[in-house]
């Protein structure tokens, strides 16, 4: 007799391998008013295509908050996810800062 114990958890690498790498996002929470969802708004800085000055773009995306801990201002980490509704495809990874 062995005593080797099987798992149903997998290593965090080996998850990440045969799903794929997922796109993370940091943002601010800028609505909770939903239902176990957030509106969170990113900031991006690229270069003007023509002028090459330094401009922000701004992105919302709808992410799932199952814990409603989210709350107005907060910085966030998001990741991205399967379709969990019409606009949702991120959910909430973390509160980086209140």
């Amino acid at each position: 007799m062995s005593d080797t114990t099987t798992t149903t958890e997998a290593a965090p690498e080996a998850d990440a391998k045969t799903r794929g790498l997922r796109k993370t996002r940091v943002g601010k929470v800028i609505s909770n008013k939903m239902a176990k969802t957030a509106v969170i708004e990113t900031v991006t800085r690229v270069p003007h295509p023509k002028f090459r000055k330094i401009i922000k773009q701004s992105k919302k995306f709808y992410a799932h908050d199952e814990e409603n801990k989210a709350q107005v201002g907060d910085l966030v980490r998001i990741m991205e996810t399967r379709p969990l509704s019409k606009l949702k495809r991120w959910r909430l990874v973390e509160v980086l800062k209140h």
